[in-house]
């Protein structure tokens, strides 16, 4: 079966699906490069304490958003998210736990954790197969129960070694799992749903920028200070619209695999840019994760191939 081009010329279907696969991988590591670049941006505001810099993310996000979904004239659904309690409430825990979960980050980067926050996030997939057991009655292959044992063995070293509890990458790991796995449950398209998120929290946001006033950083420091607290909106928009594009055209099984760019960006940010302590203890811990999710990435190819997906 072929289709017809713009030229009149027939092309395969296979060929438009390769084409667009394509489009899909670009977009997806347009996105996770960007993640794993990220601390870049956080570093450049590192003189705006966390909390404001929290704030100023939080509203130009729904700044941008709402104009997005004006564009797109997509109100339907952040309508009937915003009137109905069923989908409003969970959606305002997703956003609590979002807003946690970037404050954490915002934390992890500028005080010199760049690399905690990569183990949070190189942890985040198996911490997701944990909690679809937990939750969603999802039973474990034996290479995920494999694979999440090595995370913990990998934790467990680290605790071991250094003498303390990796507190900001289980946090970003747990805390990044159980919002997707709110947002999973919830009934809402990505766009209209973190619209939602960022409506919902913008008061906050808000109160606690005008409660800084002139003790802020907003238009008392310099000009380019306010453009990069504006700038947090983009950073945190573009990026989810490139990665809601690669998802709409790529398999889930391929979406998994490039989402290991983004700490492995932040990775190699932290130990060859930051100066981060790269100890032995570390070693053995991210071999252990990436053990796990080798075996998590292999397990789920095979699970794809054997679906025909």
């Amino acid at each position: 079966m072929t289709v017809k081009s713009v030229s009149g010329a027939s092309a395969p279907l296979d060929a438009v699906a390769r084409r667009e696969a394509l489009i899909g991988v670009g977009y997806g590591l347009a996105a996770f490069l960007f993640w794993g670049v990220a601390p870049i941006y956080f570093k450049l505001v590192a003189h705006v304490a966390p909390a404001e810099i929290l704030a100023h993310r939080i509203a130009w996000s729904a700044v941008f958003l709402l104009l997005l979904i004006g564009l797109l004239r997509r109100w339907r659904g952040v309508v009937t998210a915003l009137t109905s309690w069923r989908l409003f409430l969970p959606l305002l825990l997703s956003a609590a736990i979002l807003s946690s979960n970037w404050f954490t980050y915002i934390v992890a980067v500028n005080s010199g954790q760049v690399l905690q926050a990569s183990l949070g996030y190189y942890i985040n997939p198996l911490v997701n197969v944990l909690l679809g057991m937990l939750f969603l009655k999802e039973r474990l292959r034996p290479a995920q129960i494999a694979a999440v044992a090595l995370a913990a063995i990998g934790v467990a070293v680290m605790i071991g070694a250094a003498g303390e509890v990796p507190l900001i990458a289980l946090f970003l790991g747990f805390s990044f799992g159980f919002y997707g796995l709110i947002r999973k449950l919830v009934p809402v398209d990505a766009i209209s749903g973190l619209s939602v998120e960022a409506v919902a929290l913008t008061p906050f946001a808000l109160g606690y920028i005008f409660w800084l006033g002139s003790a802020g950083s907003f238009g008392a420091v310099d000009l380019a200070t306010d453009l990069l607290l504006v700038a947090a909106g983009l950073v945190t928009l573009l990026p989810l619209l490139w990665f809601n594009a690669a998802a709409r055209r790529l398999k889930l099984s391929t979406v998994g695999i490039l989402q290991y760019v983004a700490p492995t960006g932040q990775f190699l940010l932290a130990v060859l840019l930051f100066g981060e302590e790269f100890t032995p203890a570390h070693m053995v811990t991210f071999g252990c994760i990436w053990a796990g999710l080798a075996l998590y990435t292999v397990d789920a190819l095979r699970g794809s191939k054997e679906r025909g997906q």
